[in-house]
């Protein structure tokens, strides 16, 4: 297990280092760069400073080395749209994300393989085709429309807050009074992104469920008079959990990596609507941090996956070691 964590360790950093640098390059090599946001008023000596200051005086190759360089130090550079050093923003943003990756994560694992376990168990009857047929319409909706949805039933509605993280004013509550208001906000972001997520958990626990059930073991536990309950949730249910668990890694770091859409669309102050922001600015080194902290994000979900899929399968467990 020690040499299982040690590799994924490695691939973590090197991910972090190919996902940053491939975002640095591919932004400065695009059309344009930052000195655009100074806007056409800008004197010849300012747009000299500002490319001096964002190292864009220097080959691509040079400007890599040089951030590379700090970024060892812990030191992304400095943004140009907020002025600020990179660190913190992106810091700050990745909490955000986080918060709403999790809340919508717990949301789609427990309606997603709760719905999953009862129509895998009852295959035929008629809550389970219609509870099949919702999850399908689920997966087929883009997390746009979905959000665009939600958005404009919270508008008309009045149920939730339409948008944001917080409300106006937030920076005069209390904490306590910060954190309900957070709460708040918090459902309908969550829900958009939870929703296609919980239909795919229950597909994939729904077929691995109808799978397990027909298992010897299972039929054997009916014949001994185990009663329904026990049979489903102590016997079939942690057999089935192996595809589930093989996939919700990725879906950790997809969550965490690539809630862009709802993001964007529910105005949530995430790493995906900063991404948005420094991409459209060209802030060349916000981009890199953004980049980094998603390949982050993904390699701490495929960690989880893999603990999880080894905790469920000594099998996985013992040929890793």
């Amino acid at each position: 297990m020690a040499r299982f964590l040690v590799r994924r360790l490695v691939f973590a950093v090197v991910l972090l280092v190919c996902s940053s640098s491939a975002a640095l390059f591919l932004t400065r090599l695009a059309p344009g760069d930052v000195t655009a946001q100074l806007g056409p008023t800008a004197s010849r000596n300012e747009i000299e400073s500002t490319r001096t200051r964002f190292d864009l005086d220097r080959s691509p190759l040079s400007q890599w080395a040089v951030w590379a360089g700090r970024a060892v130090r812990l030191d992304f550079g400095d943004s140009f749209l907020y002025n600020r050093p990179v660190g913190p923003l992106v810091v700050r943003a990745a909490g955000n994300t986080a918060l709403l990756a999790i809340a919508a994560l717990t949301l789609a694992t427990l309606v997603g393989i709760s719905l999953g376990i009862m129509t895998g168990s009852r295959q035929g009857s008629r809550s389970s085709m219609v509870v099949s047929g919702v999850s399908v319409l689920c997966v087929s909706l883009p997390p746009l429309l979905t959000s665009l949805l939600f958005v404009f039933i919270a508008a008309r509605t009045r149920w939730l807050p339409p948008g944001g993280m917080s409300s106006a004013g937030a920076s005069d509550m209390t904490w306590a009074m910060w954190a309900i208001d957070v709460a708040w906000h918090l459902p309908l972001p969550a829900i958009a992104l939870a929703l296609p997520i919980a239909a795919v958990f229950e597909r994939l626990q729904s077929q691995s469920m109808s799978d397990a059930v027909q298992q010897p073991f299972v039929i054997a536990a009916i014949a001994r008079g185990v009663p329904r309950r026990d049979l489903i949730l102590r016997h079939a249910w942690p057999v089935s959990l192996r595809p589930l668990c093989a996939v919700y890694g990725l879906v950790i770091g997809a969550l965490l990596s690539g809630s862009f859409v709802v993001e964007f669309v529910t105005q949530w102050p995430g790493v995906g609507r900063l991404m948005y922001e420094a991409l459209r600015a060209r802030d060349i080194y916000l981009v890199a941090a953004c980049a980094a902290m998603g390949a982050c994000f993904l390699a701490i979900g495929t960690l989880a996956g893999d603990l999880l899929l080894a905790a469920n399968d000594p099998r996985v467990r013992d040929a890793r070691a």
